[in-house]
């Protein structure tokens, strides 16, 4: 990619990125976002489904959570581990070419560098696993899960600690990684 394209690129990010911060906002959004991108939030949800995993398949259960962890920890290092420290992308709320731009909605603007969003790519990791594996449990509602992860994963853009383009990167990985996965705990299920 030549440098005018990848810096064209940037710059419509950047543009996006400030529409979706600063014009695209709403009182409401500016409470409801940062507490959705808040993982700490989601734990009675993750004990729900898993309380209810164990209601209906028993100790068959384990097996899915391993594979969930799994799926977890592959999307968190190729995108914290791998593409961070490669990429070097400074946060939105971090970026000098950005000051005075950014509207954070948050007490402080996460360490580490930005591109991809491991928030991105770890609830759309973890949606497409769940398409692939619980879809015979939750039937058509199983696609609500992926509208989970992208409300979470907008929420990044929106409160000011990612770019569009980081997310979008995030959410492909973790799509890849799900759907891999996925094949992999259906292969072994009923093993």
């Amino acid at each position: 990619m030549t440098m005018s394209i990848w810096s064209s690129l940037l710059a419509k990010d950047q543009a996006l990125f400030t529409s979706i911060n600063s014009s695209w906002t709403h009182s409401f959004l500016d409470h409801v976002l940062p507490w959705c991108r808040n993982a700490q939030n989601w734990y009675p949800f993750y004990a729900i489904l898993l309380v209810y995993l164990f209601i209906r398949w028993g100790k068959a259960t384990w097996k899915w959570l391993l594979f969930a962890i799994i799926n977890l920890t592959l999307t968190d290092q190729i995108s914290s581990s791998i593409f961070k420290p490669l990429v070097h992308r400074l946060r939105p709320c971090a970026d000098p070419l950005m000051a005075g731009k950014v509207r954070l909605l948050l007490d402080h603007c996460s360490g580490g560098f930005s591109f991809t969003s491991s928030h991105a790519a770890n609830h759309f990791g973890l949606a497409m696993f769940i398409f692939i594996s619980l879809t015979p449990v939750f039937k058509k509602y199983t696609w609500l899960f992926f509208l989970w992860a992208g409300v979470i994963a907008y929420a990044q853009i929106y409160v000011g600690v990612h770019y569009p383009l980081d997310v979008l990167v995030g959410a492909m990985i973790g799509l890849v990684v799900g759907k891999l996965n996925g094949m992999v705990f259906k292969k072994f299920q009923h093993a």
